[in-house]
């Protein structure tokens, strides 16, 4: 098994190039399969759900190549609409293909979705979305089916900003007949990036960037080159190893326009950043104030930073206050905090957390992706060495997160236990 080693206490400078959007790039390469031809997506990250969604569109007849960071994925053999469940059972975004499969086959078949153990994360509103588009949804066991002779475009209204629900209901609206208007739709910024997808094969969508998206389904689609942008969480999780390693730091390719929210509760902490259209210099010279944050849709602060957050709270001047409104399991990250020394106690979806420093280092566990880059995060700021457990799940959404910050001085490996 791999183990991330870890010896703290050391300054972090120099640059990381942030690597292309996990939460961006999925999607996308869903959306692919609306298209009866070949799409390249550029800046494409080479992590563990960019390989399962290859496979799961490989499995359902795709053909896909991926060299160094561009992706090429030709539709045109695509022949099956039911994702194998070993695949879907995987990650949790295994459940976005259910629109874009939907849309070109008039049925789809799939699991519940597997991934990161982090709250209850309820599908319905996928289902309700798909539902108001004219879809038959059958639930079966662990088996979901869809089906609909006919997409008709329609007013479609989500009582959450959900994300996942957001991009099925574009992706199956880009098929249907007529035009959808989605209500209380999701605002991140990969919702944005889509809609950019979309429109660039040839389906027109007003409102992009707002709650009420307005989609004229229906049109033929054609061929398209897409580049997405760059990893706004794994940007913030580096901002995050520089708060509590100190120095200075370049992130180029960092999507400055999408991290609004998670730089200015940074700001508050004491992080100096100063920032181009691609590429963020930040700088830390003390240890970080502490906080009062909350999780929430966009803009507010992203929960996928959450658990950083909280490392970065554990080593702070003072008491901090970190509320998580989206995924009440985030805060399992809390008890291996703890066994490096972490003052953490969680009351009804409250943290509060008093700094100390150093923290100490240990033998962790990561158990889902980001709670695992808080791992990573605090073993910077521990005396000693520290040994992270279940590096399977940080490299679902990073790179290589070893090879990145031992380019500016940490000290820390990957190895095999």
């Amino acid at each position: 098994m791999s183990v991330i080693r870890i010896q703290g206490v050391r300054s972090l400078e120099g640059e990381i190039g942030i690597q292309g959007s996990k939460n961006a790039v999925l999607p996308v390469m869903a959306a692919s399969l609306l298209h009866n031809g070949t799409i390249v997506i550029k800046n494409v990250p080479q992590i563990q759900d960019v390989f399962c969604m290859m496979e799961i569109l490989e499995a359902l007849g795709c053909e896909c190549q991926l060299k160094q960071h561009e992706l090429l994925i030709d539709t045109r053999r695509l022949r099956e609409s039911q994702v194998p469940v070993r695949l879907g059972k995987q990650m949790r975004s295994s459940i976005m293909l259910l629109g874009p499969l939907l849309g070109r086959f008039h049925k789809a078949k799939t699991c519940y979705p597997g991934g990161c153990v982090i709250g209850r994360r309820p599908i319905d509103l996928h289902l309700l979305a798909l539902r108001q588009l004219g879809a038959d949804i059958d639930c079966e066991g662990e088996q979901i089916t869809v089906r609909a002779d006919k997409l008709q475009g329609t007013d479609l209204r989500l009582s959450f900003p959900s994300v996942g629900a957001t991009e099925n209901a574009l992706m199956a609206a880009a098929a249907a007949k007529g035009v959808t208007r989605i209500y209380g739709a999701a605002r991140e910024p990969e919702i944005e990036v889509l809609c950019r997808f979309l429109e660039a094969m040839g389906v027109r969508i007003d409102g992009i960037g707002g709650s009420l998206l307005t989609v004229h389904g229906g049109e033929r689609l054609q061929d398209v080159e897409f580049r997405v942008p760059g990893d706004r969480i794994v940007a913030g999780t580096y901002l995050g190893a520089l708060m509590v390693a100190g120095g200075e730091l370049c992130l180029l390719g960092a999507p400055t326009d999408h991290m609004a929210g998670t730089l200015t509760a940074l700001r508050q902490a004491g992080c100096l950043c100063k920032l181009y259209p691609d590429r963020i210099y930040a700088r830390m010279k003390e240890r970080p104030q502490p906080m009062d944050l909350s999780t929430g849709p966009y803009p507010e602060f992203p929960t996928d930073l959450q658990s950083v957050m909280l490392a970065v709270a554990s080593v702070a001047q003072g008491r901090s206050r970190i509320r998580e409104t989206v995924f009440e399991e985030r805060f399992a990250t809390a008890g291996e905090l703890k066994k490096m020394g972490a003052d953490i106690s969680v009351e009804e979806g409250t943290a509060y957390v008093t700094g100390g420093y150093p923290l100490a280092g240990g033998e962790v566990c990561a158990a889902d992706l980001r709670g695992g880059a808080a791992l990573v995060t605090a073993g910077l700021a521990s005396e000693g060495e520290s040994r992270i457990h279940g590096y399977f799940h940080i490299s679902r959404g990073y790179e290589d997160i070893c090879r990145d910050l031992s380019a500016v001085g940490a000290a820390i490996s990957l190895k095999e236990d």
